[in-house]
């Protein structure tokens, strides 16, 4: 036995995201392996910047956002070079939610050094114009309202995180077990809720009527304390008088 086996190792926890990530690589290879007649040179390469891009944002959003794996699996995907580690470092700055890659913003890689058309936001494009960035096919990252929800318009995936989180939560309200062999990829109802932003919004107007309804039933328990208390201040005032007229 190698005497680096115990370091390549997966940490406990890994095997919570392994479906997810054993299905990225066997599509990864796949879609390299197709024909590439047709295509541009660049388009061949749109497979590989996707599907890392999306490998890397699953294991960020279980680790950042949704808080199912632990520090310890999240580093163990960077050491194994699952995630690309400069991408999801800016990711964490603002403005850069959505970067499909680190090229598009590389002023370097550009004329007059500017970044990536896919970096502008759509308000200030022209009416109906479609861009799409040359290296990795992205339509638009920009951050803030009227960016694309799916950057790269394919069925990689693009919320695979989302999905499975709302998928449990479902299965647990449903009271079904898990299946053996989950489903990976989206549905197209899925897809098209998740790039519409209208679970996002059903979201955040469940979350103002929780509020609503805690404090209802709150004050609520509050008035029937108070009457409570009143009546039994009426039930003590007669036997009070009564010992009083005793004396």
């Amino acid at each position: 036995m190698s005497k680096w086996s115990k370091k390549n190792r997966p940490p406990t926890g890994y095997e919570y995201i392994q479906p997810v990530m054993d299905a990225l690589e066997s599509e990864l290879r796949e879609r390299m392996n197709e024909p590439h007649e047709g295509k541009r040179q660049c388009e061949a390469l749109w497979p590989v910047h996707q599907i890392n891009w999306q490998r890397s944002r699953y294991v960020y959003d279980m680790w950042h956002k949704y808080q199912r794996i632990s520090r310890e699996v999240y580093d163990f995907c960077v050491r194994r070079k699952l995630v690309d580690a400069n991408l999801v470092a800016k990711w964490k700055k603002p403005g850069y939610e959505r970067l499909c890659s680190t090229f598009a913003i590389n002023t370097k890689n550009y004329n007059y050094g500017t970044v990536s058309i896919c970096r502008v936001p759509r308000q200030q494009l022209s009416e109906g114009q479609q861009v799409q960035e040359k290296h990795s096919g992205c339509r638009g990252c920009a951050s803030g309202p009227g960016g694309c929800h799916n950057i790269f318009g394919n069925k990689y995936g693009q919320y695979l995180a989302r999905i499975q989180i709302a998928r449990e939560e479902a299965a647990k309200k449903k009271g079904v077990k898990e299946e053996t062999q989950p489903q990976v990829w989206a549905t197209e109802q899925e897809e098209e809720q998740y790039e519409s932003g209208a679970e996002e919004k059903k979201r955040k107007r469940d979350e103002p009527a929780n509020d609503s309804g805690s404090d209802d039933s709150s004050s609520g328990g509050e008035s029937d304390s108070d009457e409570e208390e009143e009546e039994t201040k009426e039930e003590d005032a007669p036997s009070k008088k009564k010992q009083k007229a005793d004396e």
